[in-house]
């Protein structure tokens, strides 16, 4: 440890000294709240400039807060994107990738074999060792067999799914995604918790709520630390909304999802002031992925000025509104330009906690609690990793592309886009483009949305390539990829008959075991 992060970890200790002690008189640390959203793009908030400004819970929070305008995703896809937040580490070292093609966008659907393994730990396993009570709610997407149950990897409390909401199915070729409470299903989407595709009508968000609202409630009555992960995923298609919020947004049905949440975040916040908590209680907001693009606009939402969106490894696929809230803390009212990731959350956490990370493998995670509490900014970079490839880095402000893929062509001409109108002339590319020679390079400053690559025979550009290029090769060199997790389908192992089935009368039989490669065609 250098003198800095020792004088940085006293400072530390001395505020959370201040924040609350427990019934025993011993400081407790601050509660934990990851507020993480499904599919939410960069340009959704009023605060990034979203024009209907109808987001006013999250727009307080960062006017409270602090914004992080360069926040980024590990991935641009849901299932690996939250394994490297709760393991802090990348993907490609959790697993969390396939190596069935190259650079291609797996995820956690019901008949993949594999999840999250058991070597790695997890954030909630580890605050055990501070204390913590942790739940998750909403969407857990780190594996649906009984070996990745989210209660096996450190959460005490669960209510959501272990897939996302699609659906609905006939229970005979597919089955419905089951809704578990803790250990066992409590019902399935489309049956004990219905959503109405034709209108858009479900009720899960305000379900969701009252899960954070009456497990913060009881935490604080038990005087205990807590840390709640609420992964809801209203705004990914099909989008929801319950009936008070259905056609109250000008920007339609996917507007109408993001006004529902904005307003249940502002909820929480107001519960955590009613309690007088704010000033122990950290609460941070953040997507898994960039906006899906492919469904918009009616069930996508938007990335602002940036490229492309969900699937791709552009700006608009892994950039992500970050907003961090903690009253009597963090400075009000305050950006931070310190390149950010979700497995920085990981590290941060820990270090509220008062642990450390763990030292027997690398963790990506940066401790982020210098920018925020001294306005610190650390020199990093950001790998951009799509399936088993690293298609770019971004170092400082300048961003240099060794691949470029969207999606092939036979998927874009059967009307598969994931970036509408949005074509640029050898960026944009439908082949797998190699610019590992001379990479496509980018300044995000001057040129956010990736249009306007630097001369290879500038200056500018042979200065960045001499900064990029040792960044790169000493992280692929130090490299030790993980197991890949998602490269085995088998419908044997979907959700036909989850732990509790018996008691509702809901086990179904399962087709012969068939495993076979999974097919991930972007």
């Amino acid at each position: 440890m250098t003198p800095a992060d020792a004088a940085m970890r006293w400072r530390l200790l001395l505020v959370l000294s201040a924040v609350g002690l427990g019934a025993t008189g011993v400081p407790q640390p601050p509660n934990i709240l990851l507020l993480l959203m499904d599919d939410m793009g960069w340009g959704d908030l009023g605060v990034y400039g979203e024009p209907s400004r109808e987001t006013p819970n999250l727009d307080r929070m960062a006017a409270e807060g602090m914004l992080f305008p360069n926040f980024y995703t590990a991935n641009p896809l849901c299932s690996p994107s939250r394994a490297a937040l709760l393991t802090g580490r990348l993907p490609i070292r959790n697993g969390f990738y396939t190596t069935n093609g190259q650079a291609r966008n797996a995820y956690t659907p019901q008949e993949v074999v594999g999840g999250i393994p058991d070597t790695e730990l997890l954030l909630p396993e580890l605050l055990k060792g501070a204390g913590y009570v942790s739940k998750i709610v909403g969407k857990w997407h780190l594996g649906h067999r009984p070996q990745f149950h989210p209660l096996k990897h450190g959460f005490d409390e669960w209510f959501g799914s272990p897939n996302c909401h699609f659906g609905p199915y006939d229970n005979r070729a597919r089955p419905n995604i089951p809704v578990y409470r803790d250990w066992e299903m409590v019902g399935r989407f489309y049956e004990e918790f219905p959503i109405n595709q034709k209108t858009g009508e479900a009720n899960l968000t305000q379900i969701y709520l009252q899960e954070a609202l009456d497990f913060i409630k009881r935490q604080q009555a038990a005087q205990r630390p807590f840390f709640l992960y609420w992964a809801i995923d209203a705004t990914h298609a099909p989008v929801y909304a319950s009936k008070p919020f259905l056609g109250t947004s000008q920007r339609g049905r996917y507007g109408d999802a993001v006004r529902e949440i904005d307003d249940s975040v502002g909820k929480i916040l107001s519960l955590l002031q009613d309690l007088r908590i704010t000033e122990n209680t950290f609460v941070f907001f953040t997507s898994d992925n960039g906006a899906a693009l492919i469904s918009a606009p009616k069930q996508g939402g938007s990335n602002g000025p940036f490229l492309c969106g969900k699937q791709t490894t552009f700006e608009g696929g892994m950039r992500e509104p970050a907003i961090v809230w903690w009253p009597g803390r963090i400075p009000a009212g305050q950006v931070s330009h310190q390149l950010g990731s979700v497995m920085d959350l990981f590290t941060t956490s820990l270090s509220l906690a008062g642990l450390e990370p763990p030292s027997d493998r690398v963790i990506d995670g940066l401790n982020l609690l210098p920018a925020m509490l001294q306005g610190k900014l650390m020199d990093r970079p950001i790998f951009y990793y799509r399936g088993n490839t690293l298609m770019a880095v971004t170092l400082g402000q300048y961003k240099a592309h060794f691949w470029t893929w969207t999606n092939s062509w036979e998927e874009f001409r059967q009307g598969i886009d994931f970036c509408p109108g949005q074509n640029i002339s050898g960026v944009t590319t439908h082949t797998q483009e190699e610019h590992t020679k001379l990479p496509l390079v980018f300044h995000l400053g001057r040129d956010p949305g990736e249009r306007y690559p630097l001369s290879f025979a500038s200056t500018e550009y042979l200065d960045v390539l001499r900064r990029i290029t040792p960044v790169v090769e000493q992280h692929q060199e130090a490299l030790v990829p993980g197991q890949p997790q998602l490269n085995v389908c088998n419908q044997a192992v979907m959700n036909w008959a989850p732990p509790g089935c018996e008691k509702l009368g809901k086990c179904l039989t399962p087709p012969e075991s068939v495993p076979k490669k999974c097919s991930w065609p972007h």
